[in-house]
C-alpha cells in the first residue's frame, strides 16, 4: 500500500485555464513520485484540454479513489459531466459556476469519507460561482461553509515568505473594523500551528500593522493598533512564542524576504496580496489555514483571457500539490 497522500484535484471554472493547467501538471513524473493525484471534474473538458496542449496522457473515468490507478502516465478522473462540449472558453457562464462549486462539494465528500488526504484547487472566477447561483466570495469561504467551519485564515506561501491573512475579501474600511485582539490571536495560532506541523518548531511571526508606520506612536490612525493588535502579540509572547510587532509593512515584507521571518500576519486583503504577487503568481501558492482538511491552490485567478490558447503556466499548481503533500504527509502530527 503507497504512503503517497490522495489528493484530490478540484478543476475549478471549466471555462478557465484549470483543465489545462491540470493536463499539464499531471504530465510531470515528480507530482506521481510524491502523491496520487486524482481530478474531481468533468472529462469531456479535460480532454479538450489535453487537445489543446497535445498531451500524450491517458484519461480514465472512475467512480472512486479506490477505482484508481495512480499511473504516471494516465489522468484519474471522477466525472460529474455537467459541461457541454460546446462551453466557450474564457467566458462568465452560471454552467462553469455551478459545476466548479460541486466539484468541490463532491470533494469535501470524499475528504469526509476518508477517501482523500488533501484538496488542490484550480481556480474558479468568482462572478460564474455568483452567477451559478453560489453566493460566496470564493474557495476559502466556501470550503468553510461545506466542512461547517466557523473561522479560517488564507495563507500565501512561496519560496521566500508566507503571508498569512487576519481579513480577506471585504471592503477596506469592514476590514478595520472587524480586526480585533481576539481574531488577531486566533489568526497567529493558526499560522504558527501550520509552521510547527511543516517542521518548524519555534517560528518567527512578525505582524503588521494598520495604519502607515504601524501608526507612528499614535502620529497615524487612531490608536487602533494599541487597540486591535498590541494585546493579541504580548499574550502570545508571554507563552514564549517569536511574536514580533506591529511592524510597519512598507519594511516588514522587505525584511521577510530576506528571511528575517517565517511568516508575515497581514491584516488585510492587499497589505499580504500585493507583496506576494510582485514575487511571481507562478510561485505563489494559497492555503486555508484552520480547515478540518488540507487544502492547497494556485495563486492565480482563471486568466479567461488566455484560456483555451494551450499557454497556461501550469508551475503554480505543481507547487500547491508539493505544499499538499507536505502538509498532508504532517497531518495529525502534534502542532
Amino acid at each position: 500500500m503507497s504512503d503517497r497522500p490522495v489528493i484530490g484535484i478540484t478543476m475549478g471554472d471549466a471555462a478557465g485555464i484549470g483543465p489545462e493547467i491540470i493536463v499539464k501538471a499531471l504530465a510531470h513524473d515528480a507530482v506521481y513520485a510524491s502523491c496520487r493525484p486524482l481530478v474531481i471534474g468533468d472529462a469531456r473538458r479535460l480532454r479538450q484540454a489535453m487537445e489543446i496542449v497535445a498531451s500524450p496522457l491517458a484519461l480514465a473515468v472512475v467512480d472512486s479513489p479506490a477505482q484508481a490507478r495512480f499511473e504516471q502516465g494516465r489522468i484519474d478522473c471522477i466525472d460529474l459531466d455537467l459541461i457541454p462540449a460546446e462551453l466557450p472558453w474564457g467566458q462568465v457562464s452560471p454552467i462553469a459556476g455551478d459545476a466548479a462549486y460541486r466539484y468541490v462539494a463532491r470533494t469535501v465528500e470524499l475528504v469526509e469519507a476518508g477517501e482523500l488526504d488533501a484538496i488542490c484547487t484550480a481556480p474558479l472566477n468568482k462572478a460564474a460561482l455568483h452567477a451559478g447561483g453560489h453566493l460566496f466570495p470564493g474557495h476559502t469561504e466556501l470550503l468553510a461553509h461545506l466542512t461547517a467551519t466557523e473561522e479560517v485564515s488564507m495563507m500565501l506561501v512561496t519560496p521566500k515568505m508566507k503571508v498569512i491573512h487576519v481579513t480577506t475579501h471585504i471592503g477596506l474600511l469592514d476590514a478595520i473594523r472587524r480586526i480585533e485582539p481576539g481574531l488577531v490571536q486566533r489568526t497567529i495560532e493558526r499560522a504558527h500551528a501550520t509552521l510547527v506541523r511543516a517542521g518548524q518548531e519555534n517560528p518567527r511571526i512578525a505582524v503588521c500593522g494598520i495604519n502607515p508606520h504601524a501608526g507612528e506612536n499614535g502620529l497615524f490612525g487612531y490608536g487602533e493598533e494599541e487597540e486591535k493588535i498590541v494585546p493579541a502579540i504580548q499574550t502570545l509572547r508571554e507563552r514564549g512564542w517569536q511574536v514580533e510587532g506591529p511592524l510597519p509593512a512598507d519594511t516588514l515584507f522587505f525584511r521577510a524576504g530576506r528571511g528575517d521571518f517565517d511568516c508575515v500576519v497581514a491584516m488585510y486583503h492587499d497589505q499580504g496580496h500585493g507583496p506576494v504577487k510582485v514575487m511571481g503568481l507562478e510561485a505563489g501558492v494559497n492555503v486555508t489555514v484552520g480547515l478540518p482538511v488540507v487544502r492547497t491552490s494556485v495563486d492565480h485567478g482563471t486568466a479567461f483571457d488566455i484560456a483555451g490558447s494551450g499557454s497556461a503556466d501550469d508551475r503554480s499548481l505543481i507547487e500547491a500539490l508539493r505544499q499538499a503533500v507536505e502538509l498532508a504527509s504532517r497531518r495529525g502530527q502534534p502542532a
